[in-house]
This record gives C-alpha cells, sequence and structure tokens, in this order.
C-alpha cells in the first residue's frame, strides 16, 4: 500500500545513515585502538581475545618469549619465506623421562623415587661399590621371624671385596656358573692327560713292630713301607676306562730267628712282604640301553703271618700272582637291568726258598678257575634297586694230586639277594645276603659250605663325622691235609672324624673268622687301629698309626699278637 508512511520509513533509513558516515568523519582526528586478530581469536577459554603469553593462567615455561606466537611468525606473514634448517639440531619430544611417575618405588631410568625409611639406630646401606654393583640389604635378614635392626660385624668382617666381573653384579653381564662346592678341599687335584684324569700318590712310613713273624712269643724288628697309588679316569662323553692300580713293599731292617724254643721257626727268617691290588674296568657304550663291560684284575701278595699254609724252615715268603678279567653285557629294559659275564682268573706260586740254601715246588698250588655270573636288578625308586645274583666257577689245578696226596679240583658258587640303596645322602651302599658251596673231587675232602655276606655301607652322621662298615665273604685255597678250605668272613668298622678340615682322626676295627673246614680248626683275628691324619697342603700329609693285632686259635701254639707304630708322609698329586 503506498502513501504518506511509506515515504516517511525511506527518508528515516537514509537519514541513520548519513549520521553514522558524520561520526566517522568526525573521529578521524582520533588514534584508533583496534582488535588484532590472531589464531586464539575463537579459543573458548577465558581472556581469548588475548595473546597466550599475555594470559594470566598460562604456564610459565623454559621458553616464554613471543617467537612462538602465530601471529609473530615471519612465515604466516611471508608465505615464501623457507622453514629453518633442522640439520644439527637435537630434537626433543614430549616430557622429559619419569615426570609422571609415581613418587615410590622406581621410574623408568631404574632411580629410586621415595628414599626408604629406618627404625632409629637401624644400620643404613653404604652406596654401591660401582656401576653394577648391587646396594648391600636395607633390611637385615629375618631371624627366628623377627627382623634384625642391624646386621652384626661377623657378617661383613674378613670379606675380601670382589670386583664386579668376578661377583657377576655388572649390568648386562650374563650370569656366572656358581663353582661345586669342593667336598675334599685337601685331596688330590691330578693332571688332565689327554682326556684322562690322572691322579697318583706316594707313601713314605717307618716304624716299630713287636711281632712281624707272629710267633709265640713276640721277636720285634723296625721297618719301613714304599706304597704307590695310581688312578686314571676318562673324560669322554661315550664309554668309560678306569684304572686303579694300588700297592705297598715292607721291608724289616732285622731277620726272624730260624730256631725257636728249640724246634725250626714257623716264620721265614727274612719277612719282606709285597702286596699289590690292580683293576682296569672297561665301558663300551653300545646303545643308550646295552654296555659291554670288561674288567682286568692283578692281585700280587703272600700268605698271611700265622697262616698254617707257611712251610716250617722258610728263607722268605713265596709270592703269589692272580691275573684274572671278566667279560660280559648289560642290558637294560627300562629299570630291569640284566647282566651276565664270563670270568677266567690264573694263580701261580713262586718256589719256596729254604733256610738251607735249597727250593721247594709249589705247581700243586697252581690252578685256573672258570666261571660265570648273572645279576638281575629292579630299580624301585632313584634310591633303592634290589638285586639277586648267582656265580658258579671250576677250579683245575695244574698237578692232580697236592704233596700230601689230595685231588683238589672242585666245583662251587653262590648265590645271594640284596640291595643298593641312598637315603638323602646320609646313608648309602649296598649290602647282600647268601650262601656259598664248593664240591671237591677227593671224597675224602668234606664239601665246603656256609653263609655268604657282603656290604658296603657309607653313613654321613654328621658333616663332621663318617661311619663306614664293610664286610666280605671268600673260599680259598690250602694245602693242610684234610682241609677242604678255608671260609673266610671279615667284618670293618670305621669312623671317620675332622677336627678341622686339615686334621682328621680314624678309627677302626676290623674282626675275622677263618674256618678251616675238615680238621676243626678255627681261627679269630681282631684288629684295632687309630689314625691321625695332618694335612699340610692339597700335596703333603702327615699320618700316625698305631695298631693293635691279635690272631686267636682254637689250635694250642698258633696265637700270636702284634702292635704296631707307624709315623709317615704321603705325598699327592
Amino acid at each position: 500500500m503506498s502513501g504518506p508512511a511509506t515515504g516517511r520509513r525511506k527518508r528515516a533509513v537514509t537519514f541513520r545513515a548519513l549520521l553514522a558516515c558524520l561520526a566517522l568523519i568526525g573521529l578521524d582526528n582520533f588514534p584508533a585502538a583496534a582488535q588484532t586478530m590472531t589464531s586464539d581469536l575463537f579459543r573458548p577459554a577465558p581472556d581469548g581475545f588475548m595473546s597466550p603469553q599475555d594470559s594470566p593462567l598460562r604456564k610459565v615455561g623454559a621458553n616464554t618469549d613471543k617467537t612462538g606466537d602465530a601471529a609473530d611468525d615471519a612465515r604466516l606473514r611471508d608465505k615464501d619465506l623457507p622453514a629453518p634448517s633442522r640439520i644439527g639440531n637435537i630434537p626433543t619430544y614430549g616430557l622429559p623421562a619419569a615426570s609422571g611417575a609415581s613418587d615410590s618405588g622406581f621410574d623408568s631410568l631404574n632411580r629410586t623415587r621415595k628414599k626408604p625409611k629406618f627404625y632409629p639406630g637401624q644400620a643404613k646401606p653404604k652406596p654401591p661399590a660401582g656401576p653394577g654393583s648391587p646396594a648391600p640389604l636395607t633390611v637385615a635378614p629375618a631371624l627366628n621371624g623377627r627382623v634384625r635392626l642391624s646386621i652384626p660385624p661377623s657378617e661383613s668382617a674378613n670379606k675380601t671385596p670382589l670386583p664386579p666381573a668376578m661377583a657377576g653384579t655388572v649390568t648386562g653381564q650374563p650370569p656366572r656358573k656358581r663353582l661345586k662346592i669342593d667336598d675334599d678341599p685337601f685331596g688330590p687335584v691330578g693332571d688332565y692327560v689327554g682326556s684322562f684324569l690322572v691322579k697318583s700318590a706316594l707313601e713314605l712310613r717307618g716304624g716299630y713292630e713287636t711281632n712281624p713273624g707272629r710267633l709265640p712269643h713276640e721277636i720285634g724288628a723296625p721297618f719301613w713301607v714304599v706304597a704307590p697309588e695310581f688312578l686314571a679316569v676318562s673324560d669322554w662323553e661315550r664309554h668309560a676306562l678306569v684304572a686303579d692300580l694300588r700297592g705297598s713293599f715292607t721291608g724289616y731292617s732285622n731277620s726272624m730267628p730260624a730256631i725257636v724254643d728249640g724246634a725250626v721257626s714257623p716264620s721265614p727268617t727274612n719277612v719282606n712282604r709285597p702286596d699289590f691290588t690292580g683293576h682296569i674296568d672297561g665301558r663300551i657304550d653300545v646303545t643308550q640301553d646295552t654296555h659291554i663291560t670288561s674288567e682286568v684284575r692283578l692281585r700280587v701278595a703272600t700268605d698271611n703271618p700265622g697262616s698254617p699254609n707257611i712251610q716250617t724252615g722258610l728263607a722268605s715268603y713265596p709270592v703269589y700272582t692272580t691275573l684274572g678279567g671278566t667279560f660280559g653285557i648289560d642290558q637294560n629294559f627300562n629299570r630291569l637291568q640284566v647282566s651276565a659275564g664270563g670270568t677266567v682268573d690264573r694263580t701261580v706260586y713262586q718256589y719256596s726258598t729254604l733256610t738251607d740254601g735249597t727250593t721247594s715246588s709249589n705247581d700243586d698250588r697252581n690252578f685256573n678257575q672258570y666261571g660265570g655270573v648273572g645279576r638281575i636288578s629292579y630299580e624301585l625308586t632313584p634310591g633303592v634297586k634290589p638285586f639277586a645274583e648267582i656265580e658258579g666257577d671250576t677250579r683245575v689245578h695244574d698237578l692232580a694230586i697236592d704233596r700230601n696226596g689230595f685231588a683238589r679240583d672242585s666245583n662251587g658258587g653262590y648265590a645271594r639277594a640284596g640291595t643298593s640303596f641312598e637315603f638323602s645322602r646320609l646313608l648309602t651302599g649296598e649290602i647282600s645276603v647268601g650262601f656259598a658251596e664248593r664240591n671237591y673231587v677227593d671224597p675224602r675232602l668234606d664239601r665246603l659250605q656256609g653263609l655268604l655276606t657282603a656290604s658296603s655301607l657309607t653313613w654321613t652322621a654328621t658333616p663332621l663325622t663318617t661311619a663306614k662298615f664293610y664286610s666280605t665273604t671268600s673260599i680259598d685255597e690250602t694245602v693242610v691235609a684234610g682241609v677242604s678250605g678255608v671260609l673266610t668272613h671279615t667284618y670293618t668298622f670305621e669312623v671317620d672324624h675332622d677336627f678341622r678340615r686339615w686334621l682328621t682322626a680314624i678309627g677302626k676295627f676290623t674282626y675275622g673268622t677263618l674256618d678251616y673246614q675238615g680238621d676243626g680248626r678255627n681261627d679269630k683275628t681282631y684288629s684295632y687301629e687309630a689314625d691321625l691324619i695332618y694335612k699340610l697342603t692339597r700335596s703333603l700329609w702327615i699320618k700316625g698309626t698305631l695298631r693293635r693285632d691279635i690272631l686267636d686259635s682254637n689250635i694250642a701254639g698258633a696265637s700270636s699278637a702284634s702292635t704296631v707304630v707307624m709315623l709317615g708322609v704321603r705325598l699327592q698329586n
């Protein structure tokens, strides 16, 4: 609709526009304060129209200059200006390490955030000795469930400091393998010869014996002993070879009389005697469960003093030699083990030398022995392994008839059962019991038979005290007229005690019975021995011995006794 109202509205709009132009012209002579256009113009924060460096809520940092403001950046004002080069500059990223870690425990740099608190009077730890060395314990170990406030001086006194490389405390170093504790710190170390560990020893002893010839009336003499030893053990991944050789020679400075109490002496005038025991054992591992075993053994000795096998009027003891071997096989069937082998032995005696200068043959005592042995065992547990064993053999003498007209060829053997065991390393060994028997070709010789016992036990009573028990049974040949053989039982009980690691005392008691079946003779032997060993070094020991030997026989005039006092040194490697 057109009218006066429409024209009035147009005039009002034009008048308001003219007033605004006149106001701007009037203010042209006054300075203007314009708003700065920045990137923070539309920031949704208090004082968003202000520059960040002027904000009272802005965090004060190391870099508070205005060069970081986007409004003052020359690159925003001039887009053609190139960016500054970053070559050679070390960039920084994010926050510094461990800036947000807790105040306890360790941060990302393995630094302690909060120092531990100590009780009043409690020992403070010392700083580490060097890089990689661990700090000592801040809290003493518990004793009876209670924490000790301080470490006693005895735990840190007289301890040689170790460098970190030896102690295994260097950061990043692989853990060092702990060495095995030396059970015998004064034992021989040995030397490696190729792939064999070889240990050797030599004992030199001297002393006095009150009755070396075991005469009814004691006649003493000083003596000396040389006793070498040799041990070689292979160090192979498969197969095994062990050589153990031990011997001795006992020499007396005095000679025994040829006539005793108006009769020919039952003892030789020269009582020097050798003794050697050696064996070489081998094992060939065919497979993991099949092994071929072998042994070569040698025994050199004389008859025991006081034995009825010794001729009267001898100038020296005749030496006998027994050389033999065993060849067998062991087969494992899981926990079941079966072993079988054959044996052969040869025993030869020297000619006897008499006091009148003549000699006497001992060919009737020479014999060969052939036999076989079988054994079966089952491992019930890793520490208990019962077994059963049977053996048979035949003895063939060089002469069918001996000096007294008896045929001594025979057949015999034994059967026994027992177990080997190991209980926490405190009680280890093997024990068995059985029956032995031997039949002779000559009908005038009775069957020789008796109980068989064999054992080897070791009991570690304390770390310083060890008890041992040994028992053996053997059937020995004899030339006594009418006697089938000698059934010999020997029992030995020994106690070792270490007063110090370098000072050891040994007490030993041996009891034996000799049953001469056929004529009713029974001998009993007793031996009491005390040894004291002073170990100067691994290579040098000093040993003192006091021994009392007793032979008690039911035959009149056959009993005897002797006391031995001995001092010597042992050289070993």
